[in-house]
């Protein structure tokens, strides 16, 4: 009995530490030379509490695409693939096929996430025999990026949306909670990646200027960083949902 409960000591204990680390992470301070995004553009980001309504007399005219692709789409931080259901939906509808990465919500960078998401893109590609179009909204675009350079010859493009891999990591509104959440430093993720650096396949990344969660700088980058950079006018939420996000993704599938 008395081992048990000092193995139970030892583990409340153990719990206790680590959220004390993670509430030191998300209470570090924000370098002086950093911006984010203005508090009225994050709270503008409320505006997806009404979004079911909206979706509700919205009608989108999605004309039956003339190549058909397969595409797996990489949820953002926070977030579950079930939000990206609608988009998923409308990119159906054109005649492509949508995949889930299958790793639930996504909590952050692990050591193994690239390896995981890396068997997910493997098992697609031999089940179509075709390479896959990789979509990832923000930290998503983030794993997109880097599972391109590993297996290029399987992916045709990556596109990332309101995705922060130019800058500095925490130019952002989430990284306190990031970092409360994932237990690390937001630029010290527990993977080996350069965020900048371009893979070796085409690079699209559509950004906002009302974007309320990531700096547009970061979410556009610079030259070398991406291929091309497409400004929308949607809020950080609305890259999974808006019109004009959902247009782009399948205009960009169409020019394949």
């Amino acid at each position: 009995m008395g081992r048990q409960l000092s193995g139970m000591a030892n583990k409340a204990y153990r719990s206790a530490s680590d959220i004390g680390r993670r509430l030191a992470l998300a209470r570090e301070p924000l370098p002086e030379d950093v911006r984010a995004p203005r508090p009225l553009l994050l709270l503008g980001e409320l505006a997806w509490l009404i979004e079911p309504l909206r979706r509700s007399v919205r009608e989108l005219d999605i004309a039956p695409s003339a190549k058909p692709q397969i595409v797996l789409m990489l949820p953002g931080f926070g977030a579950h693939p079930a939000r990206l259901r609608y988009m998923a939906r409308q990119i159906e509808k054109a005649g492509h096929k949508v995949k889930r990465w299958g790793q639930g919500f996504n909590m952050g960078a692990t050591p193994d996430i690239l390896d995981r998401i890396e068997e997910r893109l493997l098992e697609i590609h031999e089940r179509y025999g075709q390479k896959v179009m990789l979509v990832g909204w923000s930290l998503g675009g983030i794993y997109a990026r880097e599972i391109a350079k590993r297996h290029p010859d399987k992916v045709t493009r990556v596109i990332t949306m309101g995705t922060p891999f130019s800058g500095n990591p925490r130019s952002n509104n989430a990284w306190r909670a990031y970092q409360l959440v994932a237990g690390h430093r937001v630029d010290e993720p527990p993977i080996d990646c350069v965020l900048c650096e371009k893979p070796p396949v085409e690079t699209v990344a559509l950004w906002s200027p009302r974007d309320g969660v990531v700096n547009p700088r970061s979410a556009c980058g610079r030259a070398g960083e991406r291929d091309r950079a497409i400004a929308l006018r949607c809020t950080h939420m609305g890259f999974v949902y808006s019109r004009e996000a959902i247009e782009t993704v399948l205009r960009e599938l169409e020019t394949i």
